[in-house]
This record gives structure tokens, C-alpha cells and sequence, in this order.
């Protein structure tokens, strides 16, 4: 493929996701690349790449006979989600606090005050994920980011298909203290409460 074909399905696989991610397909839907194709004016190699490309972040798997479907949703793949967020985001964070600049810090702060003011379940998830992102952008290893903002985006979907409907606005005292830690500078505080903060999703 060329760069710009590339592009063309990174772009593509990005606004399939959210559709996936917001509940607009549904699990174990068939993802067909012709209507696809046909909805976003690209070609069916652009597709095929594009849902490849959501194989890989676990929105979407490959079933013989059926091509490329939603993934399903159940018990063991949030279980899964939550062991391994326990994991790797408190890691993550530790590594960070000691390398976020006071414009970061500041950012941090702001995008919680979204969150906390969100008026919508779409909103405030949106707001909540770009909180987990910025705390542990100053870790250092892009690797690591990489496989959290995957699991971000899968959280996305469970928390939208399971809670949405009775989601009500209100203050995260986790992440408040998360923010007060970082502030502090104080690494093991900071990963500590984040551990128990995702223990409880």
C-alpha cells in the first residue's frame, strides 16, 4: 500500500471505532466491507486494512465463513480488561509523575474539571479517557501508551454498551487525588491510588 492509502484506512479504522465504540454496531455484527466501502466513498483494499486494523485493537475478530464481525462482548473480556488496566496503568503513571512538565500538570487539571462538569455519559467517558491518557504521557515508553490507549478505547465500549443508560454526573474523588499526588510529585502515591481506583471499574 502507499502512504496515502495508508492514511486513507488509519483515518477509515478511526471513525469505525468510534462507531463501534458509541454502540452504532453492534457485537457479533458483520462488518461488510461493501457498504462500508460504499458509506466512506474508499476502496474495498482500504476497508479490508481498515478492519484489519480493528482486529488488532480487539473491536473486531475474524470468523470463518462470516469475514470480519464486531467482537463480542462478555463477562471474561471485561474481567480481562480490568486485570490487565491494573496492570499496566499504574506502571505507566509512576513513570510519568516524575517527568510531567507544570504545562502537562496544568492540562491534567483542566481536562478533570471536564470530566467532572461533563452533562452527558459521551462526554464525560470522552473526558475521562483523555485523563488517563495525560497522566501517564510523560512515562517515556511509547509502547506501553500504545497498548493502554488500545485498552482505553475497549473500556470505551464496554462503559457506553453497560453503564450509559444509567450514568449520572458527579466528582471523581480518584482522580482529584491522582491529580493532588501528581502535583506532590509523589510517584508511589499516585500509582497506588490508581490501582485502587481501577480495581473498582
Amino acid at each position: 500500500m502507499t502512504q496515502q492509502q495508508i492514511k486513507k484506512s488509519d483515518e477509515l479504522a478511526q471513525k469505525l471505532s468510534v462507531k463501534i465504540v458509541r454502540g452504532e454496531f453492534h457485537p457479533g455484527e458483520k462488518l461488510r466491507q461493501d457498504l462500508i466501502a460504499r458509506e466512506f466513498g474508499v476502496s474495498q483494499v482500504t476497508v479490508r486494512e481498515a478492519l484489519l486494523s480493528l482486529a488488532s485493537q480487539g473491536l473486531a475478530i475474524s470468523l470463518s465463513r462470516r469475514g470480519i464481525c464486531v467482537a463480542p462482548m462478555d463477562q471474561n473480556s471485561v474481567d480481562e480488561l480490568r486485570t490487565m488496566r491494573c496492570a499496566l496503568e499504574p506502571v505507566a503513571l509512576y513513570h510519568s509523575v516524575p517527568n510531567l512538565t507544570a504545562e502537562q500538570i496544568k492540562q491534567i487539571e483542566k481536562i478533570h474539571k471536564s470530566c467532572n462538569a461533563a452533562e452527558t455519559s459521551e462526554h464525560w467517558e470522552e473526558a475521562n479517557r483523555d485523563f488517563h491518557m495525560a497522566v501517564i504521557s510523560a512515562c517515556k515508553m511509547p509502547r506501553l501508551i500504545a497498548e493502554i490507549g488500545k485498552l482505553q478505547l475497549l473500556y470505551a465500549w464496554h462503559f457506553n454498551a453497560r453503564y450509559s443508560a444509567r450514568w449520572r454526573r458527579r466528582d471523581d474523588p480518584d482522580h482529584a487525588a491522582i491529580l493532588e499526588a501528581i502535583k506532590d510529585r509523589d510517584a508511589n502515591r499516585a500509582r497506588t491510588i490508581m490501582q485502587r481506583h481501577l480495581s473498582r471499574l
